[in-house]
């Protein structure tokens, strides 16, 4: 029997003014995968991930994390529970420093008992990602790209089992990306099961194990990067013919 799936997801469905964002949706997230998530914009991408942590509740179906039925939790429940994410558009707190940024997340998601506590250990995860020389500037002072990796110390603050990264790569350089590809490997080795929302097929080709694919709401196709980019149904859909026998030959993990 193989083992519960540290996010299970059932036949989720939601509509917002009656337009269908999502439509019985299930997959499941093995434990410690780096998984993709592509499809066109508009496919639904950012609402799953909204169901996912409690922003949004479905109008149908079950979210499990850890084999627990999550589907009515807020979005504080869910990072207190290791559910965690970042979001396409950043926005820390400006006013306060990128120390005092990812010290909020430490103290109220991460379970640090106290202030000092929880500012050693944003220390730390600052560090991780780079950013131990800005701690104290103020979070609007940085760049796009450094304010990306503070995006992904805050959300390490809060001692993530799943981490769901909305676009993390969006608006970077390919020197920038290369970087923050190597964060995300380094997170993955630390136990951390990692589902990535990306329109860069080559960072998703050479990143994950696994790839689930959705379009106008639906999944309609999940499988191995070969797998994928083989499947009509996406090529129709999203890649385009050229594009995907274009990865064939070149793509390292198809």
């Amino acid at each position: 029997m193989s083992a519960e799936p540290m996010v299970r997801i059932d036949g989720v469905s939601k509509s917002f003014g009656g337009i269908m964002a999502l439509n019985n949706v299930s997959f499941g997230l093995e434990s410690g995968k780096i998984i993709g998530l592509i499809g066109p914009n508009g496919a639904g991408k950012t609402t799953l991930v909204n169901v996912m942590t409690g922003v949004h509740h479905p109008d149908a179906g079950d979210i499990y994390f850890q084999g627990e039925n999550v589907t009515d939790q807020m979005p504080y429940q869910a990072a207190r529970r290791g559910l965690c994410r970042t979001f396409q558009i950043v926005q820390p707190f400006p006013e306060m420093t990128v120390l005092e940024n990812v010290t909020a997340g430490a103290l109220f998601s991460g379970g640090a008992s106290d202030r000092k506590t929880a500012a050693k250990e944003a220390m730390t995860h600052l560090d991780f990602v780079g950013l131990t020389s800005f701690a104290s500037a103020p979070a609007a002072s940085l760049t796009l790209a450094s304010r990306k990796r503070l995006e992904l110390a805050k959300s390490l603050a809060m001692n993530p089992r799943v981490l769901l990264l909305d676009e993390v790569n969006a608006g970077l350089n390919a020197g920038e990306i290369d970087a923050a590809l190597d964060l995300i490997r380094q997170i993955s080795k630390r136990g951390v099961t990692i589902m990535i929302i990306e329109h860069l097929m080559k960072v998703v080709l050479n990143l994950c194990t696994e790839i689930f694919v959705l379009h106008h709401g639906e999944l309609i196709s999940q499988g191995t990067p070969k797998q994928v980019i083989e499947d009509e149904v996406v090529i129709e859909a999203y890649l385009g013919t050229k594009y995907a026998e274009r990865q064939r030959r070149y793509a390292p993990n198809v």
